[in-house]
């Protein structure tokens, strides 16, 4: 099928390429140049595991291309998946100015033949309809543009285009960065949101590889299920998962932060809990919090259109909450263990928000440099992508080391920001012997504590 994927960010570029991969012709739109240069050369802009391979592949292939003619995209598309992105606004609703130009732009661009526009990007409940409008909205102003008539200088419409005939479906994503190109062939469902048939039915044969699991590394599991619903039921599907598991790891926190007190091991704690079939161990991992690009942008959202229908969403707020204390956990037991930190140096091992990934939106890492600066902290940090890639912007009041050995060089304490699996086999012993204070603060519960302490390391972990 021809495809047209409109923005090239995490979403946008990882869908495109997964497309092209499995036999479709896809266009990527995108209105940067210097970075869709950057992709025309088989290079992604964003570090996912297995993306560039796929890109570079489907580039051979002829496959995939890449553009910055919004025009050129539409009319090659019989389904156009609109993939830009939706910056949280500081009132916590979704910043929706790139999808309301991309559908007026497909409007303006519409020329006939059934087309299928697809809603990719995370928007608010309801957006299916609006979007409708505003493609309508480019449709009209484009066939209602006048030009001078010779006698009299009147004015008159220019003949109408043929009639664009489309439809709208919410088609959301649930990719977790650093493993979104697996996501994309092993995915747990597929939803589909809208009130056509006909669309419906082009999305099924535009996914079939994938529902048949032809790409997928376990080929015998059943097909993957498919969730065929209304607009704003498929709109609502992705921000209730978002809201669910952000929860779910506020919940363990704050059953962590109990258990500090009480002496109990909250990693014993979540074993015990995730055995029940009704609770399930993802998402119970204690820690200093959740971050990135989704999760506090969805539940932001969610709270906000609650609120907008006269809705005070409680427990959605109480997770916001509980998560804005957890990110500072790792400052608390700093200065339980080195009491005073002013004139301390500590180091943060990790920096994005999760591992496999070079997304620093929203990491827990920033509040704590923000907050160690203000206690007059020395911080430095070391992180696998973010060191070897010079990638500084927003890294203020931080150094950060090319290695863990200069990282742990005169420090007083570090803290285990993200769980790259990297950080499991480092040489401790070396890196205790470099340390003013050999002190591990285990932010993410994910080293082994007995190693740590036969390397010479007072270790902290959370809710432990």
């Amino acid at each position: 099928m021809r495809v047209c994927v409109i923005g090239t960010g995490y979403v946008g570029l990882v869908t495109g390429a997964c497309l092209a991969h499995i036999g479709h012709d896809v266009i990527c739109v995108d209105n940067n140049e210097e970075k869709v240069k950057l992709m025309k050369a088989g290079q992604s802009p964003i570090f996912e595991p297995g993306l560039s391979e796929i890109m570079q592949s489907a580039i051979a292939a002829k496959k995939i291309e890449f553009t910055t003619d919004l025009g050129a995209g539409v009319n090659h598309g019989e389904i156009l998946f609109i993939a830009v992105g939706t910056p949280p606004l500081p009132t916590g609703e979704s910043d929706t100015r790139y999808v309301e130009a991309v559908a007026r732009g497909i409007g303006a661009h519409l020329n006939g033949g059934y087309k299928v526009i697809v809603n990719k990007s995370t928007v608010p409940i309801g957006s299916g309809d609006w979007v409708r409008m505003l493609v309508l909205d480019g449709i009209a102003e484009r066939q209602t543009e006048k030009v001078p008539v010779a006698a009299g200088n009147l004015k008159e419409e220019l003949p109408p285009t043929q009639i664009a005939e489309f439809d709208i479906v919410s088609n959301p994503e649930f990719l977790r960065e650093g493993s979104a190109v697996y996501d994309t062939f092993n995915p747990d469902r597929i939803v589909l949101g809208s009130n056509n048939p006909k669309a419906i039915a082009m999305m099924q044969e535009l996914y079939t590889p994938i529902v048949e699991r032809q790409f997928a590394e376990e080929k015998s599991l059943p097909p993957v299920p498919i969730v065929v619903t209304d607009l704003s039921s498929a709109e609502m599907i992705k921000y209730a998962a978002n809201a669910f598991l952000a929860t779910k790891i506020s919940f363990i926190n704050e059953v962590a932060n109990i258990c500090d007190r009480v002496g109990a091991d909250v990693t014993q704690v979540a074993k015990g809990i995730g055995l029940d079939s009704r609770i399930g161990n993802k998402f119970l991992q204690a820690g200093i919090g959740w971050g990135g690009s989704c999760f506090p942008k969805d539940v932001s959202a969610l709270i906000h259109t609650a609120d907008d229908y006269g809705y005070e969403a409680h427990l959605l707020k109480a997770a916001v909450s509980v998560n804005q204390r957890q990110r500072l956990i790792g400052v608390e037991k700093l200065q339980q263990v080195l009491k005073i930190l002013k004139g301390k140096t500590v180091g943060l091992l990790g920096l994005t928000f999760k591992p496999d990934t070079d997304d620093m939106r929203d990491a827990p890492a920033l509040n704590l440099i923000e907050h160690l600066n203000r206690l007059g902290t020395k911080v430095k940090a070391y992180d696998p992508i973010v060191s070897q890639s010079g990638m500084r912007h927003g890294l203020s009041g931080v150094m950060v080391e090319t290695d863990p050995e200069r990282l742990a060089d005169g420090c007083d304490a570090l803290v285990l920001v993200t769980d790259w699996k990297q950080f499991q086999n480092l040489d401790y012993e070396k890196m205790a012997s470099l340390m003013n204070n050999p002190v591990m603060i285990d932010g993410r519960n994910f080293l082994d504590r007995e190693k740590l302490q036969q390397a010479g390391f007072y270790y902290v972990g959370v809710g432990r």
